[in-house]
């Protein structure tokens, strides 16, 4: 094969987007973790007792530990996909789909959870409501909405994100009024109990490890980073943490001095619509459960807005079938909406609406995937130290917050060992499928044996199977990949065809090193790369040298000119001294 060389002067092109601002894209996210509020404070109070509220702030502390590190990661990375984008820029797509499996699982749960909660609070004030069928049209109405746009969908988070805020500052209200009016003798016997699990230190471990679930939502506004405007990404993790701050361990502090500790535990599955009875009346009481319909509808939506910006990125990175991004008048991904939707009705039908199967797969993934970000900013340090970053995380932080998930997720597991099982029998069928599409030519190949070795009996089908299959490979391998080399280094040139073997399946790269004006082109490199290039016979690599400025507007153009996606074009890790953002490039993959 011979390497062949190309001149060319491009002209620049612009794109622009609609995206969200701060208030829109805290409220996607934030309906979703500040809606634990209206189950984390019974759960904690049942573990830790009178201490939930410090369970409660230990919580609170790790998670502003988890601000630092995702805003490292995504600040240096910011494309959607949450831990799966960290990993596939820093491992390999094998390691990257472990982290986006659990992300989905996680999204899957809580969307089914959070719509069968939202209609067992209404069941209250309609006693004849069937909430199968409730929670299966609350998905349908929230599967409408996405697929009418993230910006009209955004509108109606916000109105949810308001109105449970304003909810939770009157019943706050209430609390401290019943308070001043009654006194503080219902907080004094409380405290005066003896401890849950023995002591102190036992309370506050089964407390920390279900408070941990007061969190579970933080990760979603990092799948969807590209939809939001510059700037915007580390205020939705400021707010969020902020709101879970303040409003969990304050409603479990006045839980337990407006009602005793055993009238909580009795309450466990509506204690905040019976705490607005003791301090508002009915009226507060029926506000509340209304703001409960409402909010945890809201978080419905952020799973459906989290979940479309992941296995989007996971479909153009073709882990999954290119079909799923077909998308209609108004940008929507509907097909990757309606799937998810589908997977969401065949869990709600298949675990007949009980929650405790599936609370067991949402700790459990969810806690996962926050492992696996702070392993994720562990490597991006290791791996990526080059890579510019508006804020760092230094790593004693990362290794007590990963430390800190690491005890939670224990906890969990050990108070409820069968919520391990629960969760196994949903992540193996979803990893084995997705290890397949992973490994989907190594199975057609295989394939391909088995139907050679049938030809003699069934040799009309084993003919055209053959034909359909070798063509499905041949497209396979048709697919260009685009590295932009600064024609300086073949070792490094060397690095990347060992990663496009082991990682991708193509037999065609184009090399490309773009020089200024006048510039003479690197002639020691251009006879290193003969040789290299002899080294992959099983790759047909071009070198080409371009005349301009390397940058968003040569991407877009090469993009549309070579059709070749932008997550199919590699790069080196930039410096600083690099002109452009890591976003700014729309999508580059850094493979060094």
């Amino acid at each position: 094969m011979q390497a062949s060389q190309r001149l060319r002067y491009l002209p620049s092109t612009m794109s622009s987007q609609k995206k969200l601002n701060t208030w829109l894209a805290t409220a996607i996210c934030g309906n979703d973790i500040t809606s634990s509020c209206l189950y984390v404070s019974a759960l904690t109070i049942g573990m830790a007792g009178q201490y939930a509220w410090l369970a409660l702030l230990i919580v609170s502390g790790v998670l502003f530990l988890f601000r630092k590190i995702y805003g490292e990661v995504v600040g240096a990375l910011p494309l959607n996909g949450g831990a799966y984008n960290v990993l596939l820029n820093t491992t390999s797509k094998s390691n990257a789909s472990l982290a986006a499996c659990l992300t989905i699982l996680s999204y899957m749960a809580t969307a089914v959870i959070s719509a069968s909660e939202a209609m067992h609070y209404l069941h209250h004030n309609i006693p004849g409501l069937n909430v199968l069928f409730a929670t299966l049209g609350l998905l349908l109405l929230f599967l409408c909405l996405t697929i009418l746009g993230i910006s009209e969908s955004a509108i109606v988070a916000l109105i949810i994100f308001i109105f449970h805020l304003s909810s939770m500052a009157l019943l706050i209200v209430a609390a401290f009024f019943f308070i001043s009016t009654n006194g503080t003798s219902i907080l004094h016997a409380n405290f005066a109990l003896p401890l849950k699990g023995g002591g102190l230190a036992t309370s506050l471990f089964f407390g920390f490890s279900a408070a941990m679930l007061g969190i579970s939502g933080f990760e979603s506004s990092a799948n969807f980073v590209e939809e939001q405007k510059k700037g915007v990404f580390p205020k939705t993790l400021r707010n969020m943490w902020l709101a879970v701050t303040i409003l969990n361990p304050l409603i479990a502090l006045l839980a337990i001095a407006v009602m005793p500790v055993s009238e909580v535990d009795a309450h466990q599955q509506s204690l905040l619509s019976y705490m607005a009875t003791l301090t508002g009346g009915e009226w507060l009481a029926t506000l509340i459960s209304i703001n409960a319909v409402t909010v945890l509808s809201g978080a419905l939506l952020t799973s459906f807005v989290g979940v479309n910006g992941l296995i989007k990125r996971m479909t153009l990175d073709r882990i999954l079938p290119q079909f799923l991004l077909k998308e209609n008048n108004r940008g929507s991904s509907y097909r990757i909406l309606i799937m998810f939707f589908l997977l969401c009705v065949s869990v709600l039908f298949v675990t007949k609406g009980e929650l405790a199967p599936l609370a067991g797969v949402y700790t459990i993934s969810f806690l996962l995937v926050m492992i696996f970000f702070a392993l994720g900013n562990l490597l991006l340090k290791i791996k990526r130290s080059r890579l510019p970053r508006p804020e760092y995380a230094p790593s004693f932080v990362v290794v007590i917050s990963l430390f800190a998930v690491a005890i939670g997720l224990y906890g969990n597991v050990s108070m409820r060992p069968e919520y391990l099982v629960v969760f196994l029998k949903y992540f193996i069928p979803c990893m084995l499928l997705i290890y397949a599409m992973l490994n989907r030519i190594h199975i057609l190949e295989f394939v391909m044996g088995i139907l050679k070795n049938i030809s003699d009996n069934l040799r009309r089908l084993s003919v055209v199977s053959r034909r359909r299959i070798n063509r499905f490979i041949n497209k396979l391998h048709e697919q260009e990949f685009i590295f932009f080399s600064k024609a300086d280094n073949i070792a490094t040139l060397n690095k990347v065809m060992i990663y496009v073997q082991e990682n991708e399946i193509t037999s065609k790269i184009k090399i490309v090193t773009v020089l200024k004006e006048h510039q003479p082109a690197p002639e020691k490199f251009m006879n290193d790369f003969e040789v290299l290039d002899r080294a992959y016979p099983d790759i047909k690599m071009e070198f080409i040298i371009l005349v301009g400025t390397f940058g968003p507007e040569l991407i877009d153009r090469l993009c549309s000119e070579w059709n070749v996606p932008k997550n199919f074009m590699f790069i080196s890790s930039p410096g600083e001294k690099f002109t452009y953002r890591v976003e700014e490039l729309g999508g580059v993959r850094l493979i060094l």
